[in-house]
């Protein structure tokens, strides 16, 4: 797999537009694990990162991948600093009404990690009178919070996921709750911890693109749907997260039509899977 070219932020302003016999210019938040993170090369590494330099080899272009903070990534996405976003981006009704968006390229589902060896969980109740560990106020918290009521579980909030993962791994809590990506990533880092129950919120990650853009859109949706049904995106969960997508899963599924069912953008045009572009 051809790599994208990781380019400082300041150095890719300078840098003219990418026309698309070019390229792309696209962008995503350099910090957010294992989609995106500082390599030891000083560029950036992760699933997206890997995700991005397909759909350059899909095509036959470059991909310029851009590191930034991601409360800017949508502003300059609107400005037209980039073509689009590679950023794990949740669909939301609010985002759609200003943004056009591909069909989702993963779930974007919470996961429960417990000690290693443990037996394995099964849907909330598994956690009945648990004590969880979790990153205080992420969304995360609210969820264990709002649920301590039904299913009695004791949460106990850590400033950092990586405190609130620790705790589960020295025995001072039961489980703890994250992204289903970040969880898969800390227990495949952390052999003192495995991955367990992970909770079906039903959204989605996808790539924003600007309103008028539709035919960016619907050629970068087509190429996701290549590279879920060539195995492409399967084999890029298995490396960054460790995790083999059961069939019917968002990152191996083409969505119909072209955006995210059930929200504004979303073509429903019937079309067939190709690989030829």
């Amino acid at each position: 797999m051809t790599p994208s070219r990781i380019l400082p932020l300041a150095l890719a302003a300078a840098l003219p537009f990418a026309a698309e016999a070019d390229g792309y210019k696209v962008a995503l938040d350099g910090t957010f694990a294992p989609h995106a993170m500082p390599s030891l090369s000083g560029g950036v590494e992760g699933f997206n990162v890997d995700l991005a330099a397909a759909i350059g080899e899909a095509l036959g272009v470059e991909m310029e991948v851009v590191a930034a903070q991601f409360s800017g990534l949508i502003p300059a996405l609107q400005a037209g600093t980039y073509d689009f976003l590679v950023a794990p981006t949740t669909v939301t009704a609010e985002r759609a009404a200003n943004l056009l968006f591909s069909e989702g390229f993963m779930d974007t589902n919470f996961a429960f990690t417990v000690p290693a060896g443990s037996a394995a969980m099964d849907g909330l109740e598994a956690f009945e009178g648990k004590t969880i560990a979790v990153n205080k106020g992420s969304v995360y918290e609210s969820f264990l919070n709002d649920r301590a009521g039904e299913y009695g579980w004791t949460v106990v909030s850590y400033g950092t996921n990586t405190d609130a993962v620790e705790a589960v791994a020295t025995g001072r809590a039961d489980a703890n709750l994250a992204g289903a990506t970040a969880s898969a990533w800390a227990a495949k880092q952390n052999p003192r911890i495995d991955l367990s129950y992970e909770y079906p919120t039903g959204l989605v990650w996808a790539f924003p693109f600007r309103k008028d853009d539709t035919e960016t859109r619907d050629k970068i949706d087509a190429v996701l749907e290549c590279l879920k049904t060539d195995g492409t995106t399967a084999a890029l969960s298995e490396k960054w997260f460790g995790v083999t997508p059961t069939e019917g899963t968002t990152i191996v599924t083409p969505t119909p039509g072209y955006g995210t069912p059930g929200f504004e953008g979303h073509d429903d045009t019937a079309h067939e899977v190709s690989c030829t572009f």
